[in-house]
């Protein structure tokens, strides 16, 4: 007969290691050589995952990790041919992801699937800029599933019942044999539910859900941009189980303005002068995004594209930290279907502007 090996040199770890070493070197063993995880040494894998199962048996219990301390694997039933007992074990404990990958369900669901928070929803909401920058409120509508008040969201057409699945006991779930492994998944049948509906209630046709017309008033914060989203706890869809609604997300899309261009929290715009303007300077009405009038000042001699800054002007951070500015582009618009006296005086005018180019060359050349 074989010998066995020490427990703790089988999961790697020291006399005197703790709990939580043991089992993180059981969870990476236990990972690392499960059959089904190593298909091309299905047998060799088996017989190595069953000695660190053991070994994990005896060590993470108290008792029997001071009896083998003490006595060896002589200490009493403390080996597989002494019919060793794993019931004290929770591998769900310890596997939890692995149970997951191999066997297409988390032994974390021991619970059932009956316990599921509501669906979340998503609503996409169309703003302009204005609204954007200052915030507003919008109402919105939209449908989502309720629970059904003919049959009170159990799914059974009034004065029927639900019926015990034959299949799970109504546990809502059958336990399936993996190797020396027994684990649990879901009851395809009633899925999870634990019991089956025989006569469909008409109003939900035994889903227990009906779609209903909603219409809720969404506060919208100023400096939002498309790709924003707002939650709103509990308007998803309802829980089952005393489990909580899902959230209501509105996903925010920001119209372009005719206007104004947005570039993160700063505005920017175009505005038109005059060519007489630009050469003698002035005030002019800027447009803001508050509706407002800004007086802007032009210098004499301004060129055009020159840009301006409006301090303060912009769009609100969405953190609370101030607010963006106001960049003003002007563009010198040059007259067009002069009469022949307008003619004539830029003519002399380009005449008295003196040595070099004259003025209607230096005109020529701001537009080129």
């Amino acid at each position: 007969m074989t010998q066995k090996r020490d427990y703790y040199e089988v999961l790697g770890v020291s006399r005197n290691a703790a709990a939580d070493d043991i089992k993180a070197s059981y969870r990476k063993l236990a990972k690392q050589y499960h059959p089904d995880a190593n298909p091309n040494d299905k047998k060799a894998s088996e017989e190595r995952f069953k000695e660190i199962s053991e070994a994990y048996a005896v060590l993470s219990d108290p008792e029997k990790r001071a009896r083998y301390d003490q006595f060896g694997h002589s200490g009493g039933n403390a080996g597989f041919d002494q019919g060793f007992d794993f019931s004290g074990v929770d591998f769900g404990d310890i596997f939890g992801d692995l149970f997951e990958g191999v066997f297409g369900t988390s032994n974390r669901r021991r619970e059932g699937s009956r316990r599921r928070k509501g669906t979340d929803l998503q609503y996409n909401l169309e703003i302009n800029l204005k609204e954007a920058a200052f915030g507003c409120e919008k109402v919105i509508k939209f449908s989502r599933n309720e629970w059904c008040s003919s049959c009170n969201g159990s799914g059974a057409k009034p004065g029927t019942t639900k019926h015990t699945c034959n299949t799970c006991g109504g546990s809502g779930q059958v336990r399936m044999t993996q190797g020396f492994f027994s684990v649990a998944r879901p009851c395809d049948r009633c899925r999870g539910e634990g019991s089956v509906i025989d006569t469909p209630c008409t109003s939900c046709r035994g889903t227990g859900k009906v779609m209903k017309a909603q219409s809720i008033t969404v506060k919208i914060p100023a400096g939002v941009d498309t790709g924003s989203r707002i939650r709103i706890n509990g308007e998803g869809e309802p829980g089952s189980y005393q489990e909580s609604n899902g959230d209501l997300y509105v996903a925010l899309i920001v119209r372009e303005d005719e206007t104004f261009k947005r570039e993160g929290n700063n505005i920017f715009c175009d505005i038109s002068i005059s060519f007489v303007m630009a050469a003698l300077g002035g005030e002019i009405d800027v447009p803001s995004l508050s509706g407002e009038k800004i007086k802007l000042k032009i210098p004499s001699g301004t060129q055009s594209h020159v840009v301006f800054r409006i301090k303060g002007k912009g769009i609100a951070s969405l953190h609370g930290y101030g607010f963006g500015d106001q960049f003003v582009r002007v563009i010198v618009v040059v007259p067009t279907n002069l009469s022949a006296e307008q003619k004539k005086l830029l003519r002399d005018f380009d005449d008295m502007s003196g040595k070099g180019k004259g003025f209607t060359s230096k005109v020529k050349d701001m537009f080129k």
